[in-house]
């Protein structure tokens, strides 16, 4: 018990210090009295008002929105990896981010779709992607021909990407570039309010999972000796792990490896596979990761900006390889 307190203390601290670095970090620096002044005196205060309009309408709405499609992703990666039985399982290695990109790109090309619009689309090609695993996974025996799979599944989506990006109109091929190589860039309140919307109620179906989860973690035949109905929780699995991934690539494009490495992170942290417990902490320690990773690609080269999805590759690839070697080590 204690050491999940100090792990949740630990992730909600860092979370913070970085929330209020990510507020003061960029073009325009502020000290941590203007940063002050400005969340607690929205319309009031001696603060300047460009800062305000900043801090409010620029850097808030982008730190949120890392912070929920962080947790989202790493959540996602979670319930994939439970279905699969195995901690190499994610959004962005089977695929399945690539397939939202794609639909997403191909309904962009010439007009603009709404926030509802985009996560519709999006949760169709996770779908799409997410049936070809499925049909693949029934074929082959070992996971790493499914990851192998899952990978050239998503080049495939993300070739026929770069064909829409390159006949898309001079007016969309920046925003889709940008976009298709994961930015949190240029977000804002009624964003922000969608994609609460949407996790939110999917993780609370998710919470509601955490019993369930935890005996199919133990086998099938456990399972249902507990009474959990494994078709039904599989189908579930599927939707949110996908609604999930989808509401993510929707709003900010493919985000690399936090979906894989995040919930070993969390894992080795806690010591625990209980899905009560994974489940809040794959959210904070995918958004604390985001979060960082966004702050890192916004910053260090500013004003040029880096690729969330590069920055979290950079970061997140050795602990990918570190658990592949531990995992092929205690076989």
């Amino acid at each position: 018990m204690k050491r999940y307190v100090i792990a949740f203390g630990a992730m909600i601290l860092l979370l913070g210090g970085l929330f209020f670095f990510n507020i003061g970090s960029g073009s325009v620096r502020m000290t941590g009295s203007e940063i002050a002044d400005i969340l607690l005196r929205r319309f009031g205060g001696t603060a300047d008002e460009t800062a305000r309009q900043i801090v409010w309408e620029i850097r808030l709405p982008r730190i949120c929105a890392a912070v929920i499609l962080g947790g989202a992703l790493s959540v996602a990666g979670f319930l994939l990896q439970s279905f699969f039985q195995n901690p190499i399982a994610g959004p962005y290695v089977l695929g399945i981010s690539s397939g939202a990109k794609l639909v997403v790109a191909l309904l962009e090309m010439g007009r603009t779709i709404s926030s509802l619009g985009m996560i519709v689309a999006a949760f169709a090609g996770s779908m799409l992607a997410m049936g070809f695993v499925l049909l693949i996974s029934c074929r082959v025996k070992k996971m790493s021909m499914l990851v192998v799979c899952g990978i050239m599944i998503g080049y495939i989506c993300s070739a026929i990407t770069d064909f829409c990006v390159t006949f898309a109109d001079d007016s969309n091929i920046v925003n889709l570039h940008n976009w298709s190589m994961g930015s949190l860039s240029g977000m804002t309140w009624s964003n922000v309010r969608m994609m609460t919307a949407v996790v939110a109620v999917t993780m609370g179906v998710t919470f509601f999972l955490a019993k369930p989860i935890g005996a199919y973690q133990m086998g099938e035949a456990y399972a249902r000796n507990m009474g959990v109905k494994i078709r039904l929780l599989r189908v579930l699995l599927i939707l949110l792990s996908s609604l999930l991934s989808a509401c993510v690539t929707a709003f900010a494009g493919p985000i690399s490896f936090v979906g894989i490495a995040v919930p070993h992170l969390v894992k080795t942290a806690m010591k625990t596979a209980k899905p009560l417990l994974l489940i809040p902490g794959c959210f904070l320690g995918g958004a604390i990761i985001t979060l960082f990773c966004d702050g890192f690609a916004r910053t260090v080269f500013a004003p040029t900006e880096l690729s969330i999805s590069s920055v979290t590759a950079v970061f997140l690839v050795p602990v990918v390889i570190v658990m592949m070697l531990r995992r092929n080590e205690d076989r």
